[in-house]
């Protein structure tokens, strides 16, 4: 097992760049971490890191067995956690930061199912559309919606969210439905998040159709609301509509057109510095959403 010595440390000095931050990040002294990297150079014959009195940074070398070893100092983490997660009686405070109406309706859902299992936690959940500081604002991991932009951030799919259009009696017997998607420049929309709506015909996506309407919001309830009392059409994910398409509230339009959407996602900082309660949270929603069905 004396080939094993070293690795996690290796991994968090190549990660956090540094002797001292992988020490902060592994609650270690710093000569712990360096003399355990150093005899795991000497054990594998090659320099892993290049060090100098400013930064630490990896040789070829090193870059190539940090490679191979970050998936196995996770692979550990996880094998352990697995084992030890119905014993494990998680305290402190989870922090989460949400938004739309999948989180507010489903994973805030997800999340109760965990408290019950560990009365101990205290969990926290923000919701908003801001762009996420995870370190000042101390939040563990946030539920975002959409297209991701490529920030270092680490992101796992929760759910695919295929689309919906919808309209309230009313407004139809008023104005009429429209039958393909270029017409809904001559309707009222209610627009949510983007005005460029996005369709598809036999699985291939269409142009984007600019819509306008007299009513926007960024609060899916409010959207669906405009809609039931007819103030235009809307076009969510279907998981949006709680249970608007089949209560008789709204009828469904274009529905030959509808698009596959996005997903949702759980996003955060590197798994291995995240605390316990965040990690097997992350996991208990990815399992909680592995069959879901809109």
């Amino acid at each position: 097992m004396d080939s094993f010595e070293g690795i996690n440390e290796f991994v968090a000095v190549a990660e956090c760049h540094g002797f001292s931050a992988a020490a902060k990040q592994l609650g270690c002294s710093t000569s712990h971490v360096s003399r355990q990297v150093s005899r795991l150079e000497e054990r594998v014959g090659v320099a892993l890191l290049a060090r100098s009195t400013r930064m630490v940074s990896l040789t070829e070398s090193g870059h190539t067995y940090y490679q191979q070893c970050k998936d196995l100092v996770i692979g550990l983490q996880q094998a352990n956690e697995q084992v030890t997660s119905q014993q494990t009686q998680l305290s402190g405070t989870l922090r989460v930061s949400a938004a739309g109406a999948f989180a507010e309706n489903h994973v805030a859902a997800a999340l109760m199912e965990f408290a019950k299992d560990h009365p101990d936690l205290t969990i926290e959940m923000n919701f908003n559309t801001k762009m996420v500081n995870f370190i000042e604002d101390g939040i563990d991991f946030a539920i975002r919606y959409g297209r991701l932009d490529d920030s270092g951030l680490v992101a796992r799919k929760l759910v695919d969210r295929p689309m919906a259009a919808a309209a309230s009696k009313d407004y139809i017997a008023e104005f009429g439905a429209p039958t393909n998607p270029e017409q809904l420049k001559l309707h009222s929309c209610i627009i949510a998040n983007s005005d460029q709506w996005l369709f598809e015909k036999d699985g291939k996506p269409l142009t984007a159709v600019r819509v306008h309407g007299r009513w926007r919001s960024n609060n899916s309830s409010a959207v669906l609301k405009a809609c039931e009392e007819g103030l235009g059409i809307v076009y969510l994910p279907k998981s949006s509509f709680n249970g608007g398409l089949t209560n008789g509230k709204l009828v469904p339009v274009l529905e030959e057109y509808w698009g596959a959407g996005t997903s949702s996602w759980v996003v955060y900082q590197n798994r291995r510095f995240l605390p316990q309660r965040a990690r097997l949270a992350i996991d208990f929603l990815v399992a909680y959403f592995s069959d879901w069905n809109e």
